[in-house]
């Protein structure tokens, strides 16, 4: 239970490596993690030591990573740390790893699109039940969840409105060497 938890934000240092093992599949890479500071001298941010670690994934977050993670994108990675010292040919080494519980790509420099993955027999399961569905022409009511409405409704058009919309038309018209259309 005395673990030490961490959570690291960097950029992957490594293309991922892939592989199925007997204890289910795993994944592992090097993450570029870069401290940045504020010189006052200077006025500006600069970069400072660069901690580098091995992430390991297992099972379904591996699976996960090997189909989202590309060399160069910046990752937040939570996990339990562990650092190991060795020798080899008479050399000390030690690194840092880190047995990830979570990873996900930093959004504060960048977008990204989440897709849910289906574990399994659900998986072979819905995939048939859409098929018969689009053949049939049907929908289920345990597959067609409707989406929620988090948008707002759009504002009724207004008198300002519809002149922007005209003066974008003139614009759009006269930039193609053609006569504007009149509102009616």
């Amino acid at each position: 239970m005395n673990e030490t938890t961490v959570c690291v934000v960097g950029n992957v240092a490594t293309q991922p490596v892939f592989r199925e093992t007997a204890a289910g599949p795993s994944a592992r890479f090097r993450l570029a993690v870069t401290q940045r500071f504020w010189d006052r001298e200077k006025n500006a941010w600069r970069d400072g030591h660069t901690n580098f670690f091995t992430v390991w994934a297992n099972r379904a977050l591996a699976a996960n990573v090997q189909a989202s993670v590309s060399l160069g994108e910046p990752l937040m990675v939570r996990g339990r740390l562990k650092v190991r010292s060795e020798q080899r040919d008479g050399q000390s080494w030690t690194g840092a790893e880190i047995e990830a519980t979570a990873i996900g790509h930093d959004l504060a420099r960048g977008t990204a699109a989440f897709r849910r993955t289906l574990r399994g027999d659900q998986a072979t399961d819905r995939t048939a039940d859409r098929t018969a569905d689009q053949v049939s022409g049907r929908s289920s009511g345990a597959l067609a969840r409707p989406e929620p409405n988090w948008e707002t409704e759009p504002a009724a058009p207004t008198a300002e409105a519809g002149e922007a919309a005209e003066a974008g038309q003139a614009h759009e018209a006269a930039l193609q060497g053609q006569e504007p259309a009149l509102a009616m």
